[in-house]
């Protein structure tokens, strides 16, 4: 593949990640995240309870306990994944009459996963915080 043909690739996706905001089905771009964030508190004030270190963190750093929070973590999120892959491809073909997996895929993490991760830890800790103060 030539370097032309490439850019032209990417160029394309990029056209087409920015235009699902826009285009139909825009409110999940709201109400999806919002709902892996609303799952991300409940599971980081049951970290609080359990007095564990933040979700991220304890993923990256613990081998010895990363199967058990990764599939934690995949009962809480999965439906919200999984309804995200869902409406991006009937996005998808509605809008460009073919699915593309990988960019499905992309919008599903960004939707779902990445909002999750990034709350989860520091609810956790602010309620640790709250409680010793």
């Amino acid at each position: 593949m030539s370097d032309m043909a490439i850019q032209e690739f990417v160029s394309r996706t990029w056209d087409m990640l920015l235009g699902r905001v826009g285009g139909p089905f825009t409110l999940r771009f709201v109400v999806q995240p919002s709902v892996a964030v609303a799952f991300a508190i409940r599971a980081g004030l049951r970290d609080a309870r359990k007095n564990r270190p933040p979700y991220l963190w304890a993923l990256v750093m613990n081998p010895a306990t990363r199967r058990d929070l990764l599939r934690e973590g995949w009962r809480d999120i999965r439906n919200v994944f999984i309804i995200a892959l869902v409406l991006d491809a009937i996005y998808v073909l509605i809008v460009h009459r073919w699915v593309y997996p990988g960019q499905t895929l992309l919008v599903a993490v960004v939707l779902a996963i990445v909002p999750y991760l990034l709350i989860r830890g520091p609810v956790a800790r602010l309620i640790y915080w709250l409680r010793r103060g």
